[in-house]
């Protein structure tokens, strides 16, 4: 009789294009579908409210495909070690799979894991369903990381994308009626209070919510992806990134629909699918990054940022810029975005971000740490690089002179307003040539609108002129 083999889920929650399932059914043996809800394994990282949110989701959304095949996902505590052993001594397993994650603290708890797992007799194997090239596999002519992202991708490229994908398994092995399961519920990763309306409206987590949102995308918004991508008043983007950090789709698989798709239509989607592989390599660069510097998440990889003059009493500014009330209409208006949906167009981001850390001079680790808590697509990886390029301290960073100007930024990517009247809806009354700055706008035209700066909005918490001076002021001491 076949001996069981155990397969753990972990941020690879589909059956398409998952190799280490697809080994664990080559191999022969009756696979068991786990979960292992391990939350303290990834340290002082541990997944944000909205990241939990839609692990409840996604999880659900699994549990159900698997049963359409035959079998179902059995849910434990971790720690991830006791959990499975426990497992392997109640389906008599000799082999483990799983895909491979690459955080810090996960690397090292599965490299104790995998160690502790053979010396027990149990064959482990674990494969890469995450990225399409794994951390360790590129380097610079002299074998060091990669810490500019052209370079990065120019070589990333010259290897080919991969797109090799397994399908989905029609049927999988049965698992035993007496093999206990814990319900969703009792993991506690939905909120107490009912703050995820909006969360719900804007997402269907699950494989099948990823395939759905990549074909609206390849169908709506793909071709020109390369002109859109950057307006936040427009649906040019793919809103795949929390589908991809669960891995509810692999990135395998959208290069395979991208070239599919557009690969052959003619000059605009060619400049999409480039622009659009384009913002996959840097994800997959982020992963190299934190890979190589793992102290990053925390540390600025630019070791001068270590004695950087950041703001000491900063708590009102960063409270009002938590909420979207700096006051800065192009600010507020993402801050609310992402509170609302639990994501933030990405030149929204980056604005936001360069206003916290260049205007109020707020560190970037409270900006990150934010964003972890309220992103659906939090990733430590994509974080961490983010945060680090806008703050100006990272590898391949905004230089330190670049400092957004929301107003301008706003004209030019949002020229009609719409973003803001959608997210500031106090300024909706305003022509649109005044919602980026209410403040410069003549009294009278305020009036006609029935706005009162102070009382309906807020007066902007600090001026961007000065503010941009004191920046570079301060950065420039480092600089020396």
């Amino acid at each position: 009789m076949n001996r069981s083999a155990l397969f753990w889920f972990r941020r690879d929650l589909r059956l398409a294009g998952n190799p280490a399932l697809s080994a664990a059914l080559a191999a022969g043996k009756r696979v068991v579908p786990v979960y292992i809800h391990a939350p303290e394994a990834e340290a002082d990282w541990v997944p944000g409210a909205a990241s939990r949110w839609w692990l409840h989701r996604s999880l659900s959304a699994l549990d159900g495909e698997l049963r359409a095949r035959g079998s179902r996902l059995i849910v434990r505590h971790g720690p991830a070690q006791q959990a499975l052993d426990r497992l392997i001594a109640e389906t008599a397993a000799d082999a483990v799979y799983w895909n491979r994650l690459y955080e810090p603290a996960i690397l090292a708890r599965d490299g104790d894991l995998e160690q502790a797992l053979q010396q027990a007799g149990i064959e482990v194997h674990h494969h890469n369903a995450a990225l399409l090239f794994e951390p360790w596999t590129l380097a610079t002519r002299s074998g060091a990381p990669y810490r500019v992202f052209t370079p990065y991708w120019k070589a990333c490229l010259r290897l080919g994308l991969p797109e090799t994908i397994a399908p989905a398994p029609q049927r999988l092995p049965s698992v035993a009626n007496d093999l206990e399961s814990l319900p969703l519920d009792s993991l506690q990763l939905e909120p107490r209070f009912p703050w995820d309306a909006g969360l719900q409206a804007a997402w269907v987590p699950g494989e099948q919510g990823a395939q759905a949102r990549l074909q609206a995308f390849l169908a709506e918004a793909a071709i020109d992806y390369a002109e859109n991508r950057d307006r936040p008043d427009r649906a040019g983007t793919s809103r795949l990134s929390p589908h991809l950090h669960f891995g509810e789709i692999g990135p395998h698989q959208v290069v395979a629909a991208i070239h599919r798709t557009l690969g052959d239509v003619g000059p605009r989607s060619t400049a999409g699918a480039e622009a659009y592989l384009r913002e996959l390599g840097w994800r997959e660069f982020a992963h190299h990054l934190l890979f190589h510097f793992p102290h990053t998440a925390d540390r600025a990889l630019d070791e001068r940022f270590d004695d950087f003059p950041w703001a000491s009493d900063f708590s009102d500014e960063l409270t009002a810029w938590q909420r979207g009330q700096t006051g800065i209409p192009l600010v507020d208006a993402g801050m609310r975005e992402l509170w609302q949906t639990g994501w933030m167009h990405n030149r929204a981001r980056m604005i936001a971000a360069s206003f916290l850390t260049k205007n109020l001079l707020v560190p970037w680790q409270q900006g990150a740490r934010w964003f972890w808590d309220t992103l659906v697509d939090a990733d430590l990886a994509n974080n961490t690089l983010g945060w680090q390029w806008t703050a100006g301290c990272g590898a391949d960073a905004a230089p330190y002179f670049r400092i957004f100007n929301p107003v301008l930024q706003g004209e030019r990517f949002d020229p009609d307003g719409l973003y803001i009247e959608r997210w500031v809806p106090e300024l909706a009354g305003l022509p649109p040539q005044h919602r980026h700055a209410p403040w410069k706008a003549p009294q009278a035209v305020l009036d006609a609108s029935g706005i009162r700066l102070g009382r309906d909005y807020p007066q902007p918490i600090v001026d961007l002129k000065t503010s941009r001076q004191r920046a570079l002021d301060r950065f420039a001491r480092i600089r020396r």
